[in-house]
């Protein structure tokens, strides 16, 4: 008989309660190796790649490709590699599991419970533990000498993981587990898989699903930034593994009278987990937060003059929204009332500036923190957004890197969007909201000009930040915008 194991969704944070299976990368019944890529799992904000930690085979998926599933939910049936597995073993095992976490996840599969079986007779009683004499002065934690005493584990060899040496629970823990026997065999090439796409413009995980599925990404032309190849790029070259419903499905004919979808019908698409955040949390902003706003022109031709004087030297600039995160940063400095969050009754003002930068990808708008941008110059923060652009558009941001911040800044101006204001990501106390710029005719002095102007929309948290005091921070960061001398120092 195989032995199952239940295969659930996983936890990542104090914060998740469901996940999204967003992509089997195994087939059903077909055995992998430890390290293989097994799912991808996308939370809240990020995606987790879902590595084997061990030989198996999964001889039950039972989670859909795009559903969401609570934590500890049964979301695949695992087994050994050689298993043998019938359909009433894994039917059985379906219906007898219990999540680990009932307060968070309910039981899955509703399959008809197992005909009844006699019960076996009992195991006799485990032997008792041998007795282990510990002297008091020995280097173990507390938990760690308990578990040795009532499992009768000597810990006269063992060496400590802690502190000092100390014995740890887990050294203890580990040592009263069996051996495990370890194979003979040829000897293991050691040489790392796909050197040979070290050279290669192309995603870690393109490069690992090229190799595993034997996809050749020379001369392949990338659909990202850049024509970077991606998983999508790569999954486009790979033939998908038809389940035997879905084969048996495609060789059927398809019906002659086959019409198009009736007028007035919609596609139903289901909300994904960061779709549903987002929706929350602004639904909550809008709806608790009274926000007021203060707009205003602000002139950034002395900015696009220190862009092309950067490109001049270097053959390379940072971006107008660099200088806009640099010049809030030092505005936000001199203007620590606005530089604050808002929780409950109480307002938290910050010594530093952490900005977040709002961006855009395919599941969703996601705000990475440039952390500190105050003590940062343009080309730090430059490099710093980049880097974090790319993370959050491969799902690949840590909690810390998006989640915080002091102050934030949407910018749509590269969308051809003149003027819009802006929803508080809460806890933060006010956004900006960035136009794009146009050339425009203005009186400077006494005589007629022409100057690129950008508008700006301020959204203020009026529990914390009065009007003027929103007011004095638009003033000031106008002036480092116009006469940018500091923004370089």
């Amino acid at each position: 008989m195989a032995t199952l194991r239940a295969y659930a969704m996983p936890k990542w944070g104090i914060e998740m309660t469901e996940g999204v299976v967003a992509e089997w990368m195994v087939a059903e019944g077909v055995p992998f190796k430890k390290g293989d890529l097994l799912a991808l799992i996308e939370t809240d904000k990020i995606t987790n790649e879902i590595e084997a930690e061990a030989d198996g085979m999964f001889p039950r998926l039972i989670a859909q490709q795009g559903s969401a599933y609570a934590v500890g939910e049964l979301i695949a049936v695992l087994a050994g590699p050689d298993d043998k597995v019938s359909a009433d073993e894994v039917d059985a095992f379906v219906a007898g599991f219990k999540p680990a976490d009932t307060k968070v996840a309910s039981k899955a599969g509703a399959a008809p419970p197992p005909p009844a079986t006699p019960e076996p007779e009992p195991a006799p009683a485990p032997a008792p533990a041998p007795q282990v004499a510990i002297a008091d002065d020995a280097n173990i934690s507390p938990a760690a000498r308990a578990f040795a005493q009532a499992n009768g584990v000597d810990i006269t060899a063992l060496t400590g993981s802690g502190p000092n040496g100390r014995l740890t629970f887990q050294d203890v823990q580990q040592a009263s587990l069996p051996p495990v026997a370890i194979g003979g065999g040829a000897a293991v090439d050691l040489t790392p898989v796909g050197n040979e796409l070290g050279e290669v413009f192309a995603s870690p995980l393109a490069k690992r699903l090229a190799v595993q599925h034997g996809v050749d990404l020379h001369g392949l032309t990338g659909t990202g930034p850049k024509g970077r190849i991606g998983k999508a790029d790569v999954l486009a070259k790979v033939k998908p593994v038809e389940a035997p419903a879905a084969a048996h499905a495609a060789q059927a004919p398809a019906p002659a009278d086959f019409a198009r979808p009736p007028a007035g019908s919609a596609e139903v698409v289901k909300m994904s987990p960061m779709r549903k955040a987002i929706a929350k949390a602004l639904s909550h902003s809008k709806s608790t937060i009274p926000h007021f706003y203060l707009r205003s022109g602000v002139r950034i031709d002395a900015i696009l003059g220190l862009r092309a004087q950067a490109k001049a030297a270097t053959g390379e600039a940072p971006s107008i929204n660099d200088y806009l995160v640099r010049a809030c940063a030092l505005a936000l400095a001199r203007h620590p009332d606005v530089n604050v969050q808002v929780h409950g009754d109480e307002i938290h003002r910050f010594a530093s500036a952490d900005i977040a930068v709002a961006v855009a990808t395919d599941k969703g708008l996601i705000t990475p923190i440039v952390k500190g941008a105050d003590t940062l110059s343009v080309a730090a923060i430059s490099r710093t957004v980049k880097a974090l652009a790319d993370k959050a558009r491969t799902g690949k941001l840590q909690p810390d890197e998006f989640q915080g911040g002091s102050f934030s800044i949407s910018n749509l101006g590269m969308f051809g969007i003149d003027q819009f204001d802006a929803i508080i990501n809460p806890p933060q106390g006010a956004i900006l909201a960035v136009g794009a710029g146009n050339r425009q005719p203005i009186e400077i002095g006494n005589a007629l000009a022409f100057a690129t102007i950008v508008q700006f929309s301020l959204s203020c948290d009026h529990r914390a930040i009065d009007g003027a005091v929103g007011a004095d921070f638009m003033r000031t960061l106008k002036g480092l915008i116009e006469e940018p001398t500091l923004l370089v120092g």
